[in-house]
């Protein structure tokens, strides 16, 4: 699943995509998608993403406790 880091705009491909879907992450390991050769995995706050679309993530992707407000 690709997913987009809001300050930069580029592109990250997400390793695991539960990582993504947990509200209990903050972060997520993933790859930058430039150039042609596999960029080295790094570790993306989850609030910095958004859907390469430029809409937000869900919240009950990003907050544990969304269900109590």
């Amino acid at each position: 699943m690709f997913v987009k880091e809001r300050r930069s705009g580029d592109l990250l491909r997400v390793k695991e995509i539960e990582q993504l879907l947990s509200p209990l992450q903050s972060e997520i390991v993933g790859r930058h998608q430039a150039g042609e050769e596999e960029q080295d995995e790094e570790r993306f706050a989850k609030s910095e993403l958004v859907f390469p679309s430029g809409e937000p993530l869900p919240r009950c992707w990003t907050d544990p406790s969304y269900q109590s407000r």
